[in-house]
């Protein structure tokens, strides 16, 4: 790997990763100010109204991070000629062009709410634009049941059909604090090294400069208490596109990821990159339309409300489903590592995705209106998941939270707190 190729994109993460911070108490002020919240009602599990344009800060360090990264990349990369250079910048230029779509229909859907048709119309109208302005769709399944390219009639449709799941799963998922974040730091790591092994460049500056933005809303929507910041339909649905976009290069017919290696399943890599949000998302709707429901009617029937409904604090809630997803990526890799055929590849993974994710899910629904001793152990565990009482995560929240108070306050908060914990 190119020296530069590694600098620049740990660059181009670490400017993004400042730029969040920098905008973040900004964006979280005029939500605040404006009355720009989520509001608690019979089927979300906040307590109390949360900011919830989160989507807007991470945006913005994504966008700064992919600017400065292809300037890096261009400024060291000598050899490349102007032509090349041209091509490989505008490459990115469709993704862009949704991501921005679909930061103004999230954000419209925030503050004022959009009607699940006119959402998935303009998801598909976006699915299509990343389509024929990039001149890529699925259009190969690369070997996998001695299927290589295929017509453009059949590759359109799925990848349509592909893309607006993606998205509608990746937004389905944001029920619990740092859940749909968590998973997509992970996914956009794990895309970023793949586009690196492929030296796929703009790609891989893409994917770190993502997964840095989203770091510092993670972890203030985790730990923190007034600095708490949902990420918010426009902030979901930026991030469905982006993962369409990922999986769209990785899938077309000479696909990056695919020209590393023979014996890659292309289609196990992405089912396992986003394991836990396709899988939960199939097994909810499935069980709407089963019931006579439509499947976008929302409810409490995915995997984090099984979770939640057993006690389970949101953070382990979280951590958990990003380990179940990482597992199922560990599975595949070790597939491939044994030098399993592709088809093997895809029927494992989704043998490992069902079991681990719905089998999890119906375990947990059984446990709890179970009285067995193993169900009163998980209540028990489930008490012991909330750290928010802790010391140390009160500290941290304070930490976190700081900018949002001025010096007095702060100390006071600062003395109440000491005294809190000599007390006890």
């Amino acid at each position: 790997m190119n020296y530069y190729v590694l600098v620049t994109v740990l660059l181009s993460a670490i400017v993004a990763f400042t730029a969040v911070k920098w905008v973040y108490f900004k964006v979280l002020k005029i939500a605040k100010e404006k009355n720009l919240v989520d509001n608690p009602d019979a089927r979300k599990l906040q307590k109390s109204p949360v900011p919830v344009v989160g989507g807007l800060a991470v945006f913005f360090g994504v966008v700064f991070g992919l600017l400065m990264g292809i300037v890096i990349y261009y400024a060291f990369n000598q050899d490349v000629t102007g032509s090349a250079t041209l091509f490989t910048s505008t490459r990115l230029l469709p993704v862009v062009l949704g991501m921005v779509i679909m930061l103004y229909v999230g954000t419209l859907d925030d503050i004022l709410g959009l009607t699940p048709k006119s959402r998935f119309i303009i998801e598909i109208l976006v699915v299509l634009g990343l389509i024929f302005a990039s001149g890529s769709c699925i259009d190969s399944l690369h070997g996998l049941w001695g299927v290589y390219q295929f017509s453009w009639w059949i590759a359109v449709p799925l990848t349509v059909f592909a893309g607006v799941g993606i998205i509608n799963a990746i937004n389905m998922v944001d029920g619990v604090n740092g859940l749909s974040s968590g998973l997509c730091v992970t996914c956009s790591l794990l895309f970023g090294l793949a586009f690196l092994n492929a030296k796929d460049v703009t790609n891989a500056i893409l994917a770190f400069s993502m997964s840095a933005a989203l770091l510092p809303f993670f972890v203030h929507n985790v730990f923190g208490k007034s600095s708490r910041m949902f990420i918010g339909d426009a902030g979901t649905m930026v991030m469905g596109v982006l993962m369409t976009w990922f999986v769209i290069c990785t899938m077309h017919d000479g696909g990056y990821i695919y020209a590393t290696s023979g014996n890659y399943c292309m289609t196990a890599f992405v089912l396992a990159f986003l394991a836990v949000p396709v899988a939960d998302t199939l097994r909810v709707m499935t069980m709407r339309m089963m019931q006579g429901k439509s499947p976008f009617e929302p409810d409490k029937t995915h995997l984090h409300h099984a979770f939640v409904g057993l006690g389970i604090s949101h953070s382990i809630t979280a951590l958990t489903e990003i380990f179940i997803n990482l597992l199922v990526v560990g599975v595949w890799y070790l597939l491939v590592l044994l030098g399993m055929s592709v088809e093997c590849q895809l029927y494992v993974v989704i043998l490992v995705a069902a079991v681990l994710v719905w089998g999890t899910y119906f375990f947990l629904l059984h446990e709890q209106k179970s009285a067995s001793r193993k169900a009163q152990w998980l209540r028990r565990f489930s008490v012991k998941t909330h750290l928010g009482s802790t010391e140390w995560w009160q500290r941290l929240s304070l930490w976190l939270d700081a900018p949002e108070y001025d010096e007095v306050e702060l100390r006071n908060l600062r003395e109440r707190l000491k005294r809190k914990f000599t007390n006890n």
